[in-house]
């Protein structure tokens, strides 16, 4: 496909737009000695009816959400199985595995939140130098909480003292899609159809960016272009676009309109 089909380049929020908060989370594995990947296997394998995915479509408050979040990371019993199913899909020997966890969910998404809020400067720039062309729309389509109610000292735990998408987050884009507030979320395929719909676009017409291997093959499902965003090369997935785009998003020439 041409760059002159294109009409809309969609973007993930973290792991993409901001630090991923996955980073965190394999802190907080190292910290209790777990093998790698071990958590988010958990997260993954509990399907649409877990504690991250329901917070995340808006369907549980945030006190709930901690203990849920913090117990069901937990349960060592399915954790270990699952995890041994991942070591089996990657070829991998499966490490020793806890017997016992304590996972405290509260502490746990405070360090993802606060730990991703930082910009990724090529991404940045790559949104700026899209914008000054006119000619795509820019949508932000994120698995997300603003729907949360959240009180000032928590929000301050967690980083959110101007909210969990704040308005220099928003002001980047032409649609901000929240999946707690429109109460579906990635890789549900209403999702990426209802941002399509809001801007009158089709999902051929759009190149989606995100780090989530899943996320990226529901967006193929559709017929969107996709390119993957590894954590640490950025700058790669930001040239591939560029080549797709037909637009300069790369060089050094006119850093300066990255700065907010």
């Amino acid at each position: 496909m041409t760059a002159t089909h294109f009409k809309a380049v969609i973007f993930d929020i973290g792991g993409v737009v901001l630090r991923s908060p996955f980073i965190a989370i394999a802190t907080y594995e190292r910290e209790l000695g777990i093998p790698e990947n071990y958590l988010n296997c958990s997260i993954v394998a509990r399907g649409s009816q877990g504690a991250w995915q329901k917070f995340e479509r808006g369907e549980m408050p945030l006190f709930e959400f901690y203990e849920a979040f913090g117990r069901e990371l937990s349960d060592t019993v399915n954790g270990n199985r699952w995890y041994e199913a991942y070591c089996r899909r990657k070829e991998l020997e499966v490490p020793p595995l806890p017997k016992t966890l304590n996972v405290n969910g509260r502490d746990l998404f405070g360090s993802m939140m606060r730990g991703s809020k930082l910009y990724d400067p090529h991404i940045l720039e790559a949104i700026h130098r899209i914008r000054a062309t006119g000619r795509y729309k820019i949508i932000a389509l994120t698995n997300n909480f603003a729907k949360a109610d959240v009180p000032p000292a928590e929000a301050r735990f967690l980083g959110w003292d101007e909210g969990a998408t704040p308005y220099h987050l928003r002001s980047l884009f032409d649609d901000f899609c929240d999946s707690s507030t429109l109460g579906m979320r990635k890789p549900e395929p209403e999702f990426y159809l209802v941002a399509c719909k809001r801007n009158g676009i089709q999902p051929h017409e759009a190149i989606f960016l995100d780090d989530i291997g899943m996320n990226l093959k529901a967006a193929r499902g559709l017929g969107m272009e996709t390119i993957r965003v590894p954590i640490g090369k950025t700058l790669e997935a930001v040239k591939i676009l560029e080549a797709k785009l037909g637009i300069d998003l790369t060089s050094s020439e006119h850093q300066a309109s990255s700065k907010l």
